[in-house]
């Protein structure tokens, strides 16, 4: 999944803080007026605390609202009504499935990784991405080291001896922006029509490159997100969670995507076309989770965005529910954010009705109505009913409960299974859907926070072990 800055990871050490128009918004930023509506207007990405505290105000006393009122409860079931008509439209949906083998030429590929202190991973890394199934100078793999202090420009300068398509950038000490200034800074230095981006722990199946460019010969694709899995998912129950998520996740995605809703980016494993990352502007580097900001910029500026169960990239999952709070409250805070930084792009249709309304379900469910749990469930209590959000909340669960439990049988799509077997995928299902419930926890207290003090634009990353 998604993050512009580091990944978080259990010790938090932390880069230093940005030098630029990334830093930490101020108090007198907070209160500047918006001058401009561009989407790409540093004046966009401020007054970001105000937005949320207008957001969570319109949501709290709103939630409150349907218990007072008499026919708050009959709004709900209409509501719930409109979410299970969208809901069959998912579940019966059929993505399409594209050509599977390169037509003509193959395009030329720049795989992009963002390293720094790797030494434990870069190697494997390396090899892989330098291993890949793709005819023979026709793909790149840049590093860019970002002033590592560890071992890892020793072990960069031995692996460019070795590997003629390995490239390396050595960023300074001082350069700014996190992942996102070490990506938009390589960029210019590469010359792929396709630009691929995976992290240091990522491992990849030799045919990745084969399986995936063949999608980019529809015209309005601009992305293709390849589904992630946890390499260390045996480790504890956090990690056998993740795999469950991002199943749930994949899953869901394809879905959205075949009813005509939107597809989104999550980090590693992301697959852009250089035309489209260019409209852009590049990665932005004024947000915390540049993947899924650029999800946003892509759809807005009329790109599709493919998402695919097969192939996917193996990554390391975090370890312990500190490191997993931390790193999804980052995510949530920045998916969060992005609708704070676009709403009026987004309301005045300019992805289209379709995609609109898919985007506008998937805040409801996955931000707001956590986000209404607090006041639902105080005033539930205090008037001894049942919370008002009891039929969406019921119909959320339901949705992703059976999602988890399709993605997780769809990852032994080669196997057959037995009853045995989907009982147990049954019982990991019920376990993820157990593992799920932080992120209620996780957006009731990010959305509150973000309308205090937002997360300080400054960079942290994963200590990887190679584990997996």
């Amino acid at each position: 999944m998604p993050a512009n800055s580091w990944p978080e990871n259990d010790s938090y050490n932390e880069l230093d803080q940005l030098n630029s128009l990334l830093s930490e918004l101020s108090l007198e930023d907070e209160l500047e007026e918006e001058t401009s509506h561009s989407m790409s207007s540093p004046s966009r990405f401020k007054g970001r605390r105000r937005k949320a505290a207008i957001a969570l105000t319109i949501v709290w006393s709103g939630t409150i609202a349907l218990h007072l009122l008499s026919w708050g409860a009959l709004l709900v079931l209409g509501l719930t009504t409109i979410l299970g008509v969208h809901a069959l439209v998912l579940v019966f949906a059929r993505p399409q499935y594209p050509n599977e083998k390169i037509q003509g030429d193959p395009p030329y590929v720049s795989i992009l990784v963002a390293a720094k202190n790797e030494e434990a991973v870069i190697g494997n890394l390396v090899k892989n991405l330098c291993n890949l199934e793709y005819p023979q100078g026709e793909y790149e793999v840049w590093i860019i080291d970002d002033n590592s202090t560890d071992k890892t420009p020793k072990v960069l300068v031995e692996l460019e001896q070795k590997y003629p398509q390995l490239k390396v950038l050595t960023r300074s000490a001082g350069a700014s922006g996190g992942k996102s200034g070490a990506l938009n800074q390589v960029l210019p230095l590469t010359k792929g029509e396709i630009v691929a981006v995976f992290d240091a722990d990522a491992q990849v199946s030799s045919d990745m490159l084969l399986r995936v460019v063949p999608l980019f010969e529809q015209d309005k694709v601009g992305a293709v997100q390849v589904r992630k899995a946890i390499a260390n998912t045996s480790e504890n129950f956090w990690t056998k969670g993740q795999t469950a998520e991002m199943a749930l996740d994949t899953i869901f995605q394809e879905q959205r995507i075949a009813s005509g809703g939107i597809g989104e980016l999550r980090g590693n494993g992301q697959f852009v076309r250089r035309e489209a990352i260019l409209g852009c502007g590049g990665w932005n580097e004024e947000t915390i989770t540049d993947d899924l900001d650029l999800s946003f910029r892509l759809h807005l500026n009329g790109w599709d965005i493919e998402c695919v169960f097969f192939p996917a990239v193996k990554e390391e999952g975090v370890e312990s529910v500190v490191a997993l709070w931390h790193q999804r409250s980052r995510w949530g805070e920045g998916g969060y954010q992005r609708y704070l930084d676009y709403w009026d792009l987004i309301l005045k249709n300019r992805m289209g009705t379709r995609k609109t309304w898919d985007l506008l379900v998937f805040l409801l469910i996955m931000y707001i109505l956590p986000t209404a749990a607090v006041p639902d469930i105080l005033m539930a209590i205090a008037r001894h009913r049942p919370p008002v959000f009891t039929p969406v909340t019921s119909l959320s669960v339901t949705m992703s409960v059976a999602g988890m439990f399709v993605g997780l049988r769809k990852m032994n799509r080669h196997k057959r299974l037995s009853f045995t077997d989907n009982l147990t995928i049954l019982l990991q299902t019920l376990r993820g859907t157990l593992y799920m419930l932080h992120w209620f926890i996780v957006i009731s207290s990010t959305t509150a926070r973000m309308s205090i003090r937002p997360k300080r634009l400054k960079w942290v990353k994963t200590v990887h072990q190679g584990n997996g």
